[in-house]
């Protein structure tokens, strides 16, 4: 189902005639208002009027992280406080929270994007959605919460943890949807099982699930053991929230992005070049319509490439492949650059090994070293020592077959590792400890 025909069926002409208008106001606006954005653009000897079609994106600045971190927190706005009816923040788990606001009218437009999202999704004002996404200053549960409304759903403010009750509530409520990363799912259907309940049974039919990476193999253990389809959402809180872009139903290939709010591009994160269509690189969006918090060219550290060819559900907006890391997730062993979604497509291959693992970074002496720790089955865990130190060789030999690196594998006991109400912490890096 699409939920607005006159954007998401745009022909490509109108739409790159929309969106350099949308960019042309858009660099107006930030650079009459924004401080930070006046002199990025004199730095970089560009002005707004220097604009005349889209291919002159490039010659705009990047925006990055660190940027929002120095105008903290509220020196990147762009329309006066009392404008504004909304504040989110990220965790700053790693320095000073980056801070983003919302005028009456971006609540708006983020509402009609997350309906769009859900629409594609399958679902209408008939579904029952169950929100799980954590509420507060995390983007996410608002933004799922307010898409639902738009929709015409009904929409059950769940929230993160505990999660005995999700499940009580699953049964309950009979919801058709849930909102969650997919690890989180993961958990609940684990524990929903070992309470003795045939997740199965569930009325849910759809899992719109997102906020980290995720591989075909986790979508596959999802869908068994829930009998559910599990799509991907995608968004980021600096540039609007969860609802940037979204797997449709009907192509299950790629999220296509809301380009009449967005222009994305794909860059090398090492030089900052545009790549070629179809390689992947970083991710890096400018917003069209936000009032509040405009961005240009902001690098995202998404990893992803893009997808042009015609998608069967009838929209002409561009498609993303979902993310496989992020670059700042990315690591490097011997010279080898890894991403732990890359580990986990060669762990889910092989039979008896749970979704669940931890990755530990240390170094002897002068060289890096890799421990890999892996939930296994009941089944393989009551196996004899020697035929776990075989499983745990073939292992290792796959990671170094597949990806190039060695790594010691440690196999673990069933539900031995730390589980994640939110985002999954996958990796630990003590060589800097």
């Amino acid at each position: 189902m699409i939920f607005n025909e006159e954007f998401e069926t745009l022909p490509r002409e109108a739409l790159e005639s929309l969106q350099l208008k949308r960019l042309k106001h858009i660099a107006e606006r930030v650079y009459h208002t924004v401080g930070h954005y006046h002199k990025k653009f004199e730095e970089a000897g560009v002005t707004p009027e220097d604009i005349r079609s889209l291919d002159d994106l490039k010659r705009l600045p990047f925006t990055t992280k660190q940027d929002l971190r120095d105008n903290y927190p509220f020196g990147l706005f762009s329309v006066p406080m009392t404008n504004i009816v909304r504040l989110h923040a990220s965790s700053g788990t790693t320095g000073k929270p980056t801070v983003v606001a919302y005028t009456k009218r971006d609540i708006e437009t983020w509402a009609e994007l997350m309906a769009r999202s859900f629409a594609a999704a399958g679902l209408t004002r008939n579904d029952i959605i169950h929100n799980a996404y954590g509420y507060g200053l995390f983007t996410g549960g608002l933004g799922a919460h307010y898409g639902a409304e738009k929709l015409g759903a009904s929409v059950i403010p769940m929230s993160g943890g505990n999660t005995k009750k999700q499940i009580m509530l699953l049964q309950d409520f009979g919801p058709t949807a849930i909102c969650c990363t997919p690890s989180y799912l993961l958990y609940l259907a684990e524990t929903g099982e070992e309470m003795g309940i045939d997740m199965k049974s569930l009325r849910l039919r759809v899992g719109i699930l997102g906020a980290e990476p995720w591989s075909e193999r986790m979508r596959a253990e999802i869908e068994g053991r829930l009998d559910i389809t599990a799509l991907d959402i995608y968004g980021l809180s600096e540039i609007m929230g969860p609802g940037v872009a979204m797997e449709c139903l009907e192509g299950r290939n790629g999220l296509h992005i809301f380009e009449d709010n967005f222009i994305v591009e794909v860059i090398d994160p090492a030089t900052g070049e545009v790549v070629p269509n179809g390689q992947r690189g970083e991710l890096v969006f400018t917003t069209l319509t936000k009032e509040a918090f405009p961005l240009i060219r902001y690098r995202t550290k998404d990893i992803s490439r893009l997808m042009r060819e015609v998608c069967r559900c009838g929209r002409n907006f561009v498609r993303m492949e979902r993310v496989s890391g992020r670059s700042d997730d990315m690591f490097i062993i011997r010279g080898v650059n890894v991403f732990p979604s890359q580990i986990e497509s060669v762990i889910m291959e092989i039979e008896g090994l749970e979704p669940h693992y931890k990755l530990i970074l240390d170094r002897e002496g002068s060289l890096d070293t890799l421990e890999i720790q892996v939930e296994v089955s009941e089944k393989i865990f009551s196996d004899e020592i020697r035929q776990l130190q075989n499983l745990e060789r073939r292992i290792a030999k796959d990671i170094k077959d597949y990806i190039g690196i060695s790594a010691k594998v440690k196999l673990v006991e069933p539900k031995s590792l730390q589980r994640f109400e939110g985002k999954a912490q996958r990796v630990i890096d003590k060589r800097n400890i």
